[in-house]
């Protein structure tokens, strides 16, 4: 009984659909946008303001879905609850004329509604209501810029000022520098240039300046996604891989880091490689234990890696009053800037190393040295060791950072120079004296342009090892002209330290005999 009233409930089902079928049934979806407040600036703002449901987004659903992840999309409960809401911060929380191209007053600015709160799509693009009336990508289609030359249409008009300077330090990194020369070569130009930077990245947006024939530099966009991302403050990449290739910094600072047997073209870039232990020529001998870096400045010890120190954040107050005097971002990607007279950061490169020239907060703050003192005082002996292994091997007594043959320059392979300059001829062979030179280029100080650049600080240990093994190499190898008498800086008691005193008899023994 039961088997037969469920058969006959189908038939009727099949009956009631097929009823319908000759019927047109008409849907009436919902406007997909709502009159702008601010109907002079035509910036719509929120479609619901409950729910952060953007006009923009009732199209872009994927940007809407990223977007709301990140802070722009709390800008305005951000404010509220940090109890210093001012009429002057609310252009910069809001959809207003703030970051964009409106030149006038205009969104929140005018009209204080809640459709307008946070940092919406409007905030980059520009209004939006001529789009939604009549969507043309080519005619009305609202475009952020992500070059920083108009300070009042970018990033620039809201990320600046004492409160969060982002825009003038970056200014002063060199971020913001493009090197012509590099930027036209194609080679180059995924690092050097900012649209090719972006396009190598597989990063196709429409903004204002991606015809432009003039060179974009690093700017605020080409690290940061400002539709959001899975990573911290919407970076394209994480900064904690230790993968070169997916680690942000590492894709343009980790290039060329060994020696290159059909060429004589120094390091480039070197330093995320330096960082992981894998950069320089490695003679044999290298004694070098990877867990000093792996758990100090490396992967276990500074997960955050190169951004733990380049992009560190501190605040400079008044020493009389404890009130603000600047709030540093961290964007001039210096991991001890030289400061001012008040510890506010320049973008000088030239000041002595001690911590009143210098700050070292990022090493302090690190968790890898418990004060200032410690960090300057860690640089300094490996700085110095470094360096007298350095000029060991070679003194650029002219200062062209071109090796030259003895006497023009001085140390080991300013004397294979003069004697064996074969050694130093393109071939399929990379020579001890080659390897060195790299080395040298790499990790010495003021030898090469393109360096690690570092004074030993991404991996000192590493840097010591190399050099050890090179002197010990180039000892081995070149005996019938080795050493010349070493400077006075490098004798002593570091080679009963950094070479071990077998080395060293062997070197004075040598000095001796010449």
């Amino acid at each position: 009984m039961k088997l037969k009233n469920v058969v006959f409930g189908a038939v009727l089902a099949i009956a009631a659909t097929a009823a319908c079928t000759d019927e047109k049934i008409v849907y009436r979806d919902r406007d997909p946008f709502n009159p702008p407040p601010d109907g002079q600036s035509g910036f719509l703002g929120y479609f619901t303001p409950a729910t952060k449901q953007t006009t923009c987004g009732n199209c872009h659903s994927g940007h809407q879905r990223d977007w709301k992840t990140t802070k722009h999309a709390g800008a305005w409960s951000t404010l509220v609850a940090s109890g210093a809401q001012q009429a002057l911060c609310n252009a910069c929380h809001t959809v207003s004329h703030a970051g964009n191209a409106a030149v006038a007053p205009a969104g929140y600015a005018r009209v204080p509604d809640s459709a307008y709160h946070d940092v919406q799509c409007e905030s980059c693009h520009g209004a939006g209501y001529t789009h939604v009336l009549e969507p043309d990508i080519t005619a009305n289609h609202p475009l952020a810029h992500v070059a920083l030359t108009d300070s009042l249409a970018s990033c620039a008009e809201c990320h600046s000022g004492s409160h969060q300077p982002f825009a003038e330090e970056w200014k002063q990194s060199p971020h913001a520098n493009v090197i012509t020369e590099a930027a036209g070569r194609a080679e180059c130009a995924s690092c050097h240039e900012g649209h090719a930077t972006l396009t190598s990245w597989g990063v196709l947006s429409n903004y204002v300046e991606k015809t432009s024939t003039a060179y974009l530099a690093t700017t605020c966009a080409v690290c940061h996604n400002p539709h959001g991302s899975p990573y911290p403050a919407q970076l394209r990449f994480p900064t904690s891989s230790p993968d070169p290739n997916t680690n942000l910094c590492m894709k343009c600072h980790a290039r060329r880091g060994e020696p290159q047997a059909t060429s004589s073209r120094g390091p480039h870039a070197p330093q995320g490689l330096m960082l992981l232990g894998s950069g320089g020529y490695w003679p044999a001998g290298v004694s070098y234990d990877t867990a000093l870096i792996v758990t100090s400045h490396g992967p276990e010890g500074n997960p955050p890696l190169c951004a733990r120190c380049h992009v560190a954040r501190f605040r400079v107050t008044d020493a009389q009053t404890g009130t603000l005097v600047f709030n540093s971002t961290g964007h001039l990607f210096r991991a001890i800037p030289c400061v001012d007279a008040q510890g506010v950061p320049t973008g000088s490169t030239s000041c002595v190393y001690n911590t009143t020239a210098r700050q070292f907060a990022s090493c302090a703050g690190s968790g890898c040295h418990a004060s200032v003192n410690t960090a300057l005082s860690a640089f300094n002996t490996s700085r110095n060791d470094i360096r007298l292994l350095a000029r060991t091997i070679w003194i650029d007594v002219d200062g062209d950072q071109v090796l030259d043959a003895f006497p023009t320059d001085s140390g080991y392979l300013a004397k294979v120079m003069l004697n064996a300059p074969a050694e130093f001829t393109v071939n399929p062979v990379i020579t001890a004296a080659e390897g060195a030179l790299f080395n040298i280029r790499m990790v010495g100080e003021g030898y090469y342009a393109n360096a690690d650049d570092s004074k030993g600080v991404h991996n000192p240990f590493l840097a010591r090892s190399l050099l050890t093994a090179n002197i010990n190499e180039l000892l081995s190898v070149y005996s019938g002209f080795l050493p010349l008498t070493l400077p006075p800086e490098v004798r002593g008691a570091m080679y009963d330290v950094r070479l071990g005193a077998d080395t060293k008899a062997a070197v004075l023994r040598r000095v001796a005999q010449r």
